[in-house]
């Protein structure tokens, strides 16, 4: 019995996955959740609470995942915003589950996964600053933010900018990679 329920949850955080980056917390439908993981609403929401809480449920399995693919180097923020390019080309979905994150969620409980990964990289970040490894002209936060801004500008693109974007994805990374070098120079 537990298998079939690991089994249904994942599909339920498949579909929701799918649901939430396509529509938002607020246009997506815990229906064509339940519809498209096979299963009703009623278990949907045993397992996961309210709509809400299963934005939250998949918002933490991004996180997660995300961590284990991209990691974080104070010392070398070029080599991860490079991961971090990479990451949101092959998972456009997460880039836009995040940025609903941040349009709909800016006053709400804050995530545990996301407060425990910020604090951390600003740790790592005031260390090497400290240790004279990074910008001191910076603080981490900001650092951080630019860095961030810079691995994701070419996903976060209007469409009209988009159409002069180099269409080499190699090309692209690079110019990622030689921004943030570009940002540490001193």
């Amino acid at each position: 019995m537990q298998r079939n329920a690991d089994r249904t949850r994942s599909r339920i955080l498949e579909a929701a996955t799918d649901e939430f980056a396509a529509l938002g917390i607020a246009g997506a439908r815990v229906n064509r959740i339940a519809e498209v993981a096979g299963c009703n609403k009623a278990m949907l929401y045993a397992y996961y609470g309210n709509k809400d809480q299963l934005f939250d449920a998949v918002f933490t399995a991004y996180v997660e995942a995300y961590l284990d693919q991209v990691g974080f180097d104070a010392d070398d923020l070029p080599a991860y915003a490079g991961r971090v390019f990479d990451y949101f080309e092959e998972h456009p979905h997460h880039l836009r589950l995040a940025v609903w994150y941040r349009l709909e969620r800016p006053e709400s409980t804050r995530l545990e996964a996301v407060v425990a990964v910020n604090a951390s990289r600003l740790a790592e970040l005031e260390k090497a600053r400290r240790a004279g490894r990074v910008r001191s002209d910076f603080k981490p936060v900001e650092l951080l933010s630019l860095v961030q801004s810079i691995a994701t500008s070419w996903s976060s693109m209007n469409p009209e900018f988009s159409a002069a974007a180099p269409v080499s994805r190699v090309r692209r990374r690079r110019a990622v990679v030689a921004a943030v070098a570009k940002l540490l120079d001193r």
